[in-house]
């Protein structure tokens, strides 16, 4: 499952397009690099530019981008309403899928010290990736901006983290930095009122609203600051305001924190809110993009409080998610346009797992040696944990379980994982094999090209022979759900589970065969051995585990 972040840097130039241009035209440059949205504004003379991609290539983009804006503006002619510092102002680094914080917080810093080196450019950490909280704000970082900031550079206090101490003339300083993804998210309500509104917003958001007196007058504390009363979410801004195209008033809402805060969280917050102030939420919109796990988690939420099985596809998750909070009220809700990772997905890529299956056997049928035995293996692995999470979905909904319902739910989760990782080891496998393909097609004319083509064709090998075994792996995790499903689970469709384990079974000796044949090619002796050892291992205990399954099933079944 590829890890994603997403990059958001802000450059000092929002007028000249042609300009702009040259800068996404360098970002765009990296393979790999998939620009989501470039936003310039002229007043602010400022360009927005997201970026996501896998975090190397992502790494890369940002820094031909910065290059290329500290060749291209002159921060001494620069003029703009926005708070700014440098050519690139901000560069954040935001964790989308697959990647923590902690990881995401390693690579934002493996730019800032190539920036600081290798362009002389200085550089503040902030957030997440400043260690020193006494200067991880960038509010307070950019305190003096750029035309302050020659000064402000030599105080000790503001050394920075990676570059030189003195301000570069042409492109001023950057802020390099890790932080959590933010939501942009309308609550709407069935009023007009702002003011009614605004107390949903103090309810739900993080600072909540000024405590009064008894006489309505502000409280305030010894040392004469406002008294606040906290609201109910960690990371959450939030105001009313009327929206006069729609006709009501809604409650804006930035979600900094959407782990801590999940969008289904702040959904049912402000819904409890309304409802206690006479007021019906009666949908939502969201402005921008979402990662996918924040409308996976929703329809597990939703379809769990309807005490129904949330272990379905993620088109279903995404379905309730979307009805449950009324996404789809003011506008449709395209979740190819609005998911982050589905805006990833290369139009006209050709996926097997895309095709009907037809047209798979025919693809598998035909003259090309791919896809083939590892790519089948991959999908009978996948089919074998279908069928168990179909007999786990059953047994949630069947009729006298109903105490049962989470039980069942948790274990058809698991097997939705399994399938997820198994679907993409489909398209992985065929990958791998023409990776192989490619490194032989590679020059070998010179010594240095010979040198390079063995070892592309190695690297490429060893891929190819732990893409077969990953399939080995999952596939026989499998197995665990499958025996669970044979033993508990509703016995009209024991044999389903039955039919399961002689998939994976076939899913874990198939994808074996493809690690041997692959492993004769790789001139690692040792790591062959030991890969060649694990793989009879697997074997032994997938066979002894299919065994097992199957005399339960048969047993079942004669009652």
């Amino acid at each position: 499952m590829k890890q994603l972040i997403e990059c958001v840097p802000n450059f000092s130039e929002g007028i000249d397009l042609q300009l702009i241009n040259q800068i996404t035209a360098a970002i765009e440059s990296v393979e790999g690099v998939k620009i989501l949205n470039v936003d310039p504004g002229k007043a602010t003379n400022r360009t927005v530019v997201t970026i996501v991609g896998e975090p190397a290539s992502v790494v890369e983009g940002a820094f031909r981008g910065i290059q290329k804006a500290a060749e291209l503006i002159d921060m001494s002619k620069h003029k703009g309403e926005h708070p700014r510092m440098g050519a690139t102002d901000v560069c954040p680094f935001i964790p989308v899928a697959n990647i923590s914080m902690e990881e995401t917080v390693k690579w934002s810093i493996k730019l800032a010290e190539r920036v600081g080196k290798e362009l002389n450019i200085p550089v503040y950490l902030y957030e997440e990736s400043q260690p020193n909280k006494e200067r991880n704000n960038l509010s307070v970082i950019r305190s003096g901006e750029y035309e302050g900031f020659a000064k402000k550079i030599k105080d000790p206090n503001w050394k920075p983290d990676f570059g030189p101490s003195e301000l570069p003339i042409r492109s001023g300083a950057t802020v390099i930095g890790a932080r959590n993804f933010l939501i942009a998210y309308n609550v709407n309500l069935n009023t007009t009122s702002v003011k009614r509104a605004n107390s949903i917003a103090f309810d739900v958001r993080e600072a909540g609203r000024v405590k009064l007196d008894d006489k309505g007058k502000k409280v305030l504390d010894t040392s004469g600051a406002e008294v606040r009363i906290p609201g109910k979410l960690k990371g959450v801004k939030a105001i009313g305001w009327f929206i006069e195209e729609y006709g009501v008033a809604q409650v804006s809402i930035n979600i900094t924190k959407f782990k801590e805060s999940p969008l289904h969280m702040v959904f049912e917050e402000c819904n409890k809110s309304a409802y206690e102030r006479g007021l019906r939420v009666t949908g939502s919109e969201l402005i921008g993009l979402v990662p996918l796990s924040a409308m996976l988690d929703a329809g597990r939420y939703f379809l769990n409080k309807q005490k129904l099985s949330s272990g379905v596809s993620d088109e279903a998750l995404i379905h309730i998610a979307i009805k449950s909070m009324g996404l789809d009220e003011l506008a449709p809700f395209d979740p190819k346009q609005r998911i982050i990772e589905y805006q990833l997905n290369e139009p006209g890529q050709k996926k097997l797992v895309d095709m009907t299956l037809h047209a798979f056997a025919n693809e598998t049928a035909s003259e090309s040696p791919a896809p083939g035995g590892g790519s089948i293996a991959a999908y009978l692995g996948t089919l074998g944990v279908s069928l168990g999470t179909m007999v786990a979905n059953l047994s949630a909904s069947k009729k006298g379980w109903e105490d049962r319902w989470k039980e069942f739910s948790d274990l058809a989760e698991t097997g939705q994982q399994l399938k997820s990782e198994l679907l993409h080891l489909v398209d992985e496998d065929t990958a791998a094999f023409n990776g192989i393909m490619s490194a032989f097609q590679l020059p070998k004319s010179t010594d240095e090209e010979k040198k390079a083509r063995k070892q592309a064709i190695q690297d490429a090998t060893k891929y190819a022979i732990e893409i077969p075994y990953k399939v080995m792996v999952k596939s026989f995790e499998t197995m665990t759900l499958l025996k669970v499903m044979a033993i508990k689970g509703n016995p009209n469709s024991v044999s389903d589970a039955g039919v399961g384990a002689l998939c994976a079974l076939a899913a874990v000796l198939g994808a074996g065969l493809n690690v041997k044949i692959n492993a004769a090619g790789y001139d690692d002796k040792d790591y062959v051995a030991k890969k060649l050892s694990e793989v009879a291992a697997l074997e032994k205990e997938a066979l002894a585990k299919e065994h097992e399954i199957i005399e339960i099933v048969n047993k079942v079944i004669a009652g």
